[in-house]
């Protein structure tokens, strides 16, 4: 067997492995691997080709893991959807409750529970959106 076809097949199981692992350490030496198939390929000596191996694999791990890292782990910056609408003003349309009531957040009516169940919110009111459960929003009066 060839030894370019013996580093593509190393560069293939690590690339699977890493999908399985997702530390982009894998990945890392997948890409070497696939590098060092190409060397191979063009006839490079067997001591060369490990040569070629541990040179990008260690400047893969060392340099570009830590920015794909740094890329992938960053907080998610904006928020979408409903989990846009925690946090935002509501206007009372009609009675909230513990069971239920409506409210107008953003130009749009939704169902709405008090977030205390123990309260009773008076249409015309001013309230926080605290949560939002399914198509309910869950709010607390301002203060």
């Amino acid at each position: 067997m060839d030894l370019w076809l013996i580093w593509l097949i190393t560069a293939a199981v690590l690339a699977v492995a890493e999908i399985f692992t997702l530390t982009a350490a894998l990945g890392m030496l997948a890409g070497a691997a696939l590098v060092t198939a190409g060397f191979a390929g063009v006839g490079l000596p067997l001591p060369f080709q490990f040569l070629v191996f541990t040179v990008v694999a260690t400047v893969s791990i060392l340099f570009v893991r830590p920015i794909a890292l740094r890329h992938v782990l960053q907080p998610q910056v904006a928020r979408f959807g409903v989990d846009a609408l925690v946090g935002s003003p509501a206007y009372v349309v009609s009675e909230v409750t513990g069971l239920g009531g409506r409210v107008r957040i953003g130009g749009e009516e939704w169902t709405a529970r008090a977030y205390d169940e123990t309260l009773v919110i008076p249409p015309g009111t001013t309230v926080d959106v605290m949560e939002i459960s399914g198509s309910t929003a869950l709010v607390y009066p301002r203060e």
